[in-house]
């Protein structure tokens, strides 16, 4: 008998380009979050097994960021309207507004979700205090001064008192949270296209040209690992378990690539219609998604055939 083939299931409903994807944490009960940003300006909560539950409806431009708190009760949102919100998970309602200067490409909660992180077009990098929401924000850097010479493309929190922000100036850095001043600068050859936190291990997942680098989120003794492979990827994601593949996307074309830690490709999966944004594993490793130009997101099993979500009960064939 053949080997099983890859088979997506196909999540609708936004209307133009899906740009960031991003999972909850694992629950108790095995289950998960998974939530899109889209330029429609509408980001979409999903079930893990990809059933829609609900849309943030509020924002009037394009969403590029969208990023759950540890315990899944909040939402942070950063959008082309020049502001960051705050949505309760479980009505939709917005909770907060952050007005920016320009473009919100980045979002993240602190730890214990007290603190948002933002940075985007401005180049700078604020924390909002969520508990004195009229508060002014504090910001990276010696008197608001920019933290990027780019575009802030990404920004994580690694604990309560380190934070990360990666720009198009093709450095990351890493800040100290309570005097707000850089730690430690990593440079690259080219603009950062994308930066995920991989919470089960602990590892910056960073994308710059050819080049997919993990990278210790601490920047401990243990020696950042670099791929270069053979095309420029739009995104990519650590297995959060196996921790010995990673997948990504381009936006040179519609395929989403397996890759092991030394590169070799592994599998190459064509589902969508266009060119692919953003991609990112399941919290359990079981699963991972895809964000593409064709407005759809796509679940793929890590393991094509077993019997997992709405594909229990089929083989995958």
């Amino acid at each position: 008998m053949s080997a099983h083939r890859a088979v997506p299931l196909t999540c609708s409903g936004h209307t133009r380009p899906v740009v960031h994807l991003s999972f909850s944490n694992l629950e108790e009960d095995g289950t998960y979050l998974l939530v899109s940003s889209c330029k429609d300006g509408n980001p979409m909560l999903r079930e893990w097994t990809g059933d829609w539950i609900g849309t943030f409806i509020g924002h009037k431009g394009a969403v590029w960021c969208t990023k759950l708190s540890a315990d899944s009760s909040r939402a942070a949102t950063g959008s082309a309207d020049f502001t960051a919100k705050i949505w309760d998970t479980f009505s939709g309602t917005a909770l907060q507004s952050f007005p920016h200067n320009h473009i919100v490409r980045t979002v993240a909660f602190s730890p214990d979700a007290s603190r948002l992180m933002t940075g985007g077009q401005e180049k700078k990098v604020r924390i909002f205090d969520l508990h004195r929401p009229d508060a002014e924000p504090d910001f990276f850097g010696a008197g608001g001064a920019n933290a990027h010479e780019g575009t802030v493309k990404s920004v994580v929190w690694v604990n309560e008192r380190t934070g990360v922000s990666a720009g198009e100036d093709g450095l990351v850095k890493w800040w100290d949270i309570r005097s707000k001043s850089p730690s430690s600068t990593l440079t690259f050859n080219g603009p950062v296209t994308s930066m995920e936190l991989s919470n089960a291990t602990q590892t910056l997942v960073v994308t710059s040209g050819q080049t997919v680098s993990f990278i210790p989120a601490a920047l401990s003794s243990k020696p950042s690992h670099n791929v270069t492979l053979s095309y420029a990827p739009s995104s990519a994601s650590l297995h959060p378990v196996l921790g010995d593949r990673f997948v990504a996307g381009s936006t040179a074309d519609q395929w989403v690539r397996i890759h092991g830690m030394n590169g070799e490709e592994r599998e190459v999966h064509k589902g969508h219609h266009g060119p692919v944004h953003c991609v990112e594993y399941s919290p359990d490793g079981e699963m991972y998604a895809s964000g593409s130009v064709d407005c759809t997101i796509r679940l793929w099993q890590t393991t094509p055939g077993k019997s997992y979500g709405l594909w229990q009960g089929t083989n995958g064939m």
